[in-house]
């Protein structure tokens, strides 16, 4: 345990040190102006680092498998479905597209639901082997993207420039006005989430176990899903989709600290989540100088990282 402190101890340290660089490096201009609209992008990539990492971690221990996330499952789809439909039946001066507060929460609500009913026809059963849910995640994803492509083709062109600018995730062009919004429903989702930690470390070791042990395993496990969905679908709302984010840190965190219990490993996962969106946006504002974006390059980067770990468990299996 005071191993995993230290390792805590450590990532905080880097990621304080990449907020830090990303906060004040090369600040021209006016400091008054241009300091205050690098702590809101900061903001927002903390909170959204933070929420899919949570969401990750307890979204697969309760599926039982590492290589499963919400995005992957498709439920951040949802989100380019709600925008894409909303754009081809009403058209970018629609109010579901000028109030962003209401869009931002149509887009909750759609990917909340879109989640539970993952839950009723995949999880609850519990009996799928992993390839299979893969499978269904990668058919439900594909539906999904096949329909957006087929209002997208159909839509003005106008329309279509307007809406890839929120399909695409970008912390150049942060929602600011929904950032008090994002971190009211995420500290809410965090202090409901803090109680069923302990519930998540006995829920870790199986259905049969958990209920021996005195756990109503389906009540948590309905619980976590429309926690997860609620990070998910904010974060998401928040800045756009970052598909394989989670997948990277959450494996990262099980393998740098080897533990079992879910306050270290959020906490822990969180850490490398800031590291990887912070750090990363820094180099690609100052090194690459935007000749590409981060959502692009995590998703490249979790790409191949999930073949690798796709191919690791064909190996033990």
């Amino acid at each position: 345990m005071r191993n995993n402190r230290t390792k805590l101890l450590v990532l905080a340290v880097i990621a304080l040190v990449c907020m830090a660089l990303f906060a004040f490096y090369n600040i021209q201009g006016s400091f008054s102006y241009a300091f205050p609209r690098r702590v809101e992008r900061l903001v927002a990539m903390v909170i959204t680092g933070t929420a899919i990492a949570y969401a990750t971690v307890i979204f697969q221990t309760v599926t039982h498998n590492r290589l499963l996330t919400p995005s992957v499952m498709g439920v951040d789809s949802m989100y380019e479905v709600v925008q894409t439909v909303i754009y081809f039946t009403a058209g970018s001066a629609s109010i579901f597209v000028v109030s962003r507060y209401l869009n931002f929460g149509l887009s909750i609500a759609a990917m909340v639901i879109f989640a539970l009913l993952l839950y009723r026809f995949l999880f609850r059963a519990d009996k799928y082997p992993i390839f299979l849910l893969l499978l269904a995640g990668m058919i439900i994803g594909t539906l999904l993207g096949s329909l957006v492509t087929f209002m997208q083709v159909i839509i003005d062109p106008v329309e279509y420039e307007s809406l890839q600018a929120r399909l695409f995730a970008s912390f150049m062009n942060v929602k600011t006005e929904l950032i008090l919004m994002a971190i009211v429903i995420l500290g809410a989702a965090f202090i409901y989430g803090y109680r069923l930690l302990r519930d998540l470390d006995v829920v870790s070791l199986g259905r049969d176990n958990a209920i021996n042990l005195g756990v109503n395993y389906d009540k948590i496990v309905l619980k976590v899903l429309i926690l997860s969905s609620i990070l998910i679908a904010t974060s998401t709302a928040l800045v756009g989709p970052v598909t394989f984010l989670g997948l990277i840190v959450a494996n990262l965190a099980y393998q740098y600290l080897a533990t079992y219990k879910h306050s270290v490993l959020i906490v822990g996962a969180s850490l490398i989540s800031i590291i990887a969106l912070v750090g990363g946006q820094f180099l690609v504002q100052h090194i690459f100088q935007l000749s590409t974006t981060i959502s692009v390059v995590i998703n490249f980067v979790g790409g191949i990282y999930f073949i690798y770990l796709l191919l690791k468990e064909s190996r033990k299996a």
